[in-house]
């Protein structure tokens, strides 16, 4: 006998909502009811019809009263997998926030003509494809230097941290290589990385390696209807390397075997929409809840992850490249050639870029873009046309990034983040306004600045130098060695004594005085915790709470409790001061605090 309720999450973003709602199944749509499947239901308390998605079905319901009905199932195919429902709701819980925001994220927008194409395509597919062999052999990662055992530790399922080989592209061909251990055990591999660009660099890759029709793009930068086709068919079969953005991690990957991210501290993970989880959040607790292997991937670590390493849960693996980049910080280098004092550069960085651009391209990694400023791109380009006019110059910013220069002679002006890749590597770089990057305020500033200097650095052709312009200390002292990890360590236990970031979970309450002095006493954090308040806008207040991890779900579930409370309350105060009523709004491990303009939260009193 089928099962006669379902059990819906609805698609709101109300804290209220926040649960499983019992519908009774009519008759007309039992055989349509399933699992997974988007419905709409009526909402008494709203006085209209809600979309939503079936996530279970029952025999019996808690409810002492009468079940309103589905109203209609939407479309027979399931879009809601268990394994993708579970992920939200327990990323929900963790960051005090709503399931069906999380569920936003991971499934696209309905595009019905893709379906019924993909229907129809995955019907002929099924019918002649038949399944991956589970014993197909296990590949060996394609980069020959990585340790011999990192496909064994793939295909066990364990957690990582790996330094990736300082090479151009060398961190796409170990992408590549752990996506192969996965996908040719039969199994799924997702792998997130920070922007288009990369998604189209490991896409291509992919598709060399393991075939094109293994590979799987979700990212939002696809049309509609090519994502919604992508997502149907991660859910439908297993042995794909799917390949996108932080949402990719959310992606319905059958028998997920593997969980990648290239370079997780790009602030490009962190989600901007509630409830604000980073994509690296979200890969720890999917990786637990699925039991596959979690690979942490980059050529610097971030903070997080390197705590991650410190507490046991992840093992970390270093790179055994034959010999590290050549790397000369030239802090204590003053004088020479006007142009280049003018230019920011330093004599021995300027001979090697003026013997360098003979024979191929340079770059030079700028503070910022634009013209603007003493350290912007274009003004950067300017000086150097006038100082090298036999050479050309080439600017990639984020307004106008490049994917790709080529092998001729070029100076190649770049951002942080939007150096391009040059075929056969760069014959020698020159990173820029390491005082100013470093000067910055914001709480991650430094391991900011190993990241995108060690980034940029692999991208030297074999035998170029890199040249750390304005920098000394042990911040240089650790990249000259290749040895970014022993200065996040020491940020890591500095941020441990002052109980910052990661070393304690946060939440920023912004909202009513009365409303988050509640919020505080309800979470019971101690007053030594409370960083605020600080005035907000139209009377409203912020502060930021600190907590210990071993505290998390208990100071997550007292503010969500809050949140309802509060969101309850505020339905019946505007039926009398419509104009009344202030939000409540939580964040959890917020970043922007600490980071930019306003890391100055950081010196609030109580």
């Amino acid at each position: 006998m089928r099962p006669t309720i379902a059990r819906v999450v609805l698609d709101s973003p109300l804290p209220q909502l926040d649960r499983l709602f019992d519908y009774a199944i009519p008759a007309a749509l039992q055989e349509a009811a399933r699992p997974g499947v988007r419905v709409r239901v009526p909402v008494r308390a709203a006085g209209r019809v809600m979309d939503g998605w079936i996530a279970e079905l029952a025999d019996e319901s808690s409810f002492a009263g009468t079940l309103a009905e589905l109203d209609a199932v939407v479309s027979p195919v399931p879009v809601l997998a268990p394994d993708v429902w579970a992920l939200a709701r327990r990323v929900a819980d963790r960051a005090a926030g709503v399931a069906a925001d999380v569920l936003r994220l991971a499934i696209p927008k309905r595009q019905a003509r893709a379906e019924q194409s993909w229907l129809r395509a995955d019907a002929a597919a099924r019918a002649e494809d038949g399944a991956v062999d589970p014993g197909a052999p296990v590949p060996a990662p394609r980069v020959p230097d990585y340790p011999a055992e990192l496909a064994a530790a793939v295909a066990a399922g364990e957690r990582l941290v790996v330094q990736a080989i300082p090479e151009p592209d060398g961190w796409v061909a170990a992408l590549v290589g752990l996506a192969e251990v996965a996908v040719g055990a039969g199994r799924s591999a997702i792998l997130a990385v920070p922007d288009r660009h990369d998604v189209e660099r490991v896409t291509a890759a992919l598709e060399t390696a393991v075939g094109a029709d293994r590979v799987l793009r979700v990212d939002a930068d696809q049309p509609a209807a090519a994502r919604y086709r992508a997502f149907l068919t991660a859910g439908a079969r297993a042995g794909l390397a799917i390949v996108g953005t932080r949402s990719a991690v959310y992606a319905p990957a059958v028998d997920l075997g593997l969980i990648a991210l290239w370079d997780d501290g790009d602030s490009a993970y962190q989600e901007p929409l509630a409830p604000g989880v980073h994509a690296r959040d979200a890969a720890l607790v999917r990786q637990e809840l699925a039991g596959c292997a979690l690979v942490l991937l980059a050529h610097s670590p971030s903070a997080e992850a390197e705590r991650l390493v410190e507490l046991g849960w992840c093992r970390s693996i270093g790179f055994a490249a034959r010999r590290p980049p050549s790397v000369i910080p030239t802090a204590l280098q003053r004088g020479g050639d006007r142009l280049a004092e003018h230019a920011r550069i330093p004599p021995s960085a300027w001979r090697a870029a003026s013997e360098a651009v003979v024979a191929g391209p340079v770059l030079l990694q700028v503070a910022r873009p634009g013209d603007d400023a003493p350290s912007g791109s274009g003004r950067t380009a300017t000086e150097l046309g006038r100082a090298f006019p036999q050479a050309r110059v080439v600017v990639s910013d984020g307004a106008h990034r490049l994917a790709e220069v080529g092998p001729e002679p070029a100076l190649v002006i770049a951002t942080r983040g939007a150096e391009p890749v040059a075929v056969g590597g760069y014959r020698a770089i020159l990173l820029l306004d390491g005082e100013r990057m470093l000067a910055r305020e914001s709480l991650r500033v430094v391991e900011d600045a190993l990241r995108t200097w060690s980034n940029a650095i692999a991208l030297a052709a074999p035998g170029a130098t890199a040249y750390l312009v304005g920098v000394g200390g042990p911040v240089a002292t650790a990249l000259a060695r290749w040895r970014q990890s022993e200065v996040v360590r020491t940020e890591l236990a500095e941020r441990q004594a002052l109980r910052l970031p990661p070393a304690v979970r946060t939440a920023t309450l912004t909202g009513d005085p009365a409303a988050v002095e509640a919020a505080v006493a309800a979470a019971g954090i101690e007053t030594t915790d409370v960083i605020g308040p600080v005035a907000e806008q139209d009377g409203l207040v912020r502060v930021v709470v600190r907590f210990d991890y071993r505290r998390g779900a208990e100071v997550a579930a007292a503010l969500r409790t809050e949140l309802v409370r509060h969101a309850t309350g505020r339905r019946a105060a505007r039926r009398v001061h419509p104009a009344r009523a202030p939000a409540l709004r939580v964040r959890m491990d917020d970043p922007e605090p600490f980071v930019g303009e306003r890391a100055g939260v950081g010196r609030m009193e109580r």
